[in-house]
């Protein structure tokens, strides 16, 4: 069940915060999807002291920690802080687009149009350049700067011309920016909120275009350790896995039959507890529930996990027996 109230949010956090005290190289992952799910329950003074701990440490993020931490300051009454931060981060020029979108749209969020569209082109900038092209991190950047710009009724510039060009969604983006859908938010006319609705729709679904790129149709592998603490955390996936000897076979043969198929591009993906249950909170999904673990499998190959099967006859097996795929899985179902 996904959290929905501020308690179950609470109790989600904590439950994250146990799990990072268990895997401590997970532990920045983990404590930033705990701090956010205490956002949520309005208990931001609790995940500002998780922040801290954070950088307290060596972040493998830090500008981006530091961001999350203004927004979150902001949100609570203390800006000035969190007005030091966001100038901190900007003088450091960070060249990951994350921290300098959280920060625009933070300055944004609190009616600083003219600061957040300079933070959003102090970025282009620095991160755009005829060397690097557009992904789709870099493009939200320019998406964002685009809705600051018509909020402040400026004229379309080169790179607005480009953020319209690479949105693709079926509404423009001068309409999904328009000011008069602020008005619309606080309306009481049903057809007003309706188109609210379609355009925030096709919003969203642009959003996830973005992010999406091809990538191989993946199979989940838990190691042996790593499904024996699935399977006594959450004993109803029980029924998904009898055994570890019978998953690594059902793995084999299920990708040799989508190969027979004539599905192409198939890999395999490793799976762990904590970076599972770190999927569960982010999907405010539990984790015992079978039908996330496709889901899980989708998204680490999206972000480039996977490895592709089959391996060459001479290669090490994926199944990490450390014997050649050959003498290994590959000949166990022949």
């Amino acid at each position: 069940m996904r959290p929905d109230t501020p308690a179950e949010h609470i109790a989600e956090a904590e439950r994250l915060i146990r799990t990072a005290t268990r895997y401590p190289e997970d532990q920045e992952p983990l404590l930033l999807q705990a701090a956010a799910h205490l956002e949520l329950g309005d208990a931001r003074d609790r995940a500002s002291a998780l922040y801290d701990q954070l950088l307290a440490g060596s972040p493998a993020n830090p500008h981006l920690i530091k961001a999350l931490q203004a927004a979150n300051l902001w949100e609570y009454g203390h800006e000035p802080e969190a007005r030091a931060l966001i100038s901190g981060i900007r003088a450091s020029a960070p060249k990951d687009p994350a921290p300098w979108e959280v920060i625009a749209e933070s300055l944004e969020a609190h009616d600083e149009l003219q600061a957040s569209h300079d933070c959003f082109t102090e970025a282009a900038a620095l991160l755009i350049t005829e060397d690097e092209p557009l992904t789709p991190a870099t493009t939200a950047l320019l998406t964002g700067r685009h809705r600051v710009r018509r909020l402040l009724g400026l004229s379309h510039d080169d790179w607005d011309m480009v953020a319209d060009t690479r949105h693709i969604g079926p509404i423009p983006l001068d309409e999904l920016h328009d000011p008069k859908r602020i008005w619309a938010l606080g309306s009481d006319d049903p057809a007003e909120l309706r188109a609210e609705i379609a355009r925030l729709r096709a919003e969203l679904g642009d959003r996830r275009a973005a992010l999406s790129r091809p990538f191989p149709v993946a199979i989940l592998h838990w190691p042996a350790r790593e499904l024996a603490e699935l399977l006594t955390s959450y004993p109803t996936l029980a029924t998904e896995y009898t055994s570890h000897e019978a998953h690594l076979r059902e793995i084999e043969s299920s990708l040799r039959a989508l190969a027979a198929s004539g599905t192409t591009n198939l890999g395999i993906v490793t799976a762990s507890v904590p970076s599972y249950e770190a999927f569960a909170a982010s999907e405010r999904t539990s984790p015992a529930s079978p039908s996330l673990l496709p889901e899980y499998a989708t998204t680490l190959a999206a972000r480039g996990k996977a490895t592709p099967w089959p391996p060459s006859p001479n290669a090490p097996c994926w199944c990490t027996s450390g014997k050649p795929y050959a003498e290994c899985h590959a000949g166990e179902l022949d």
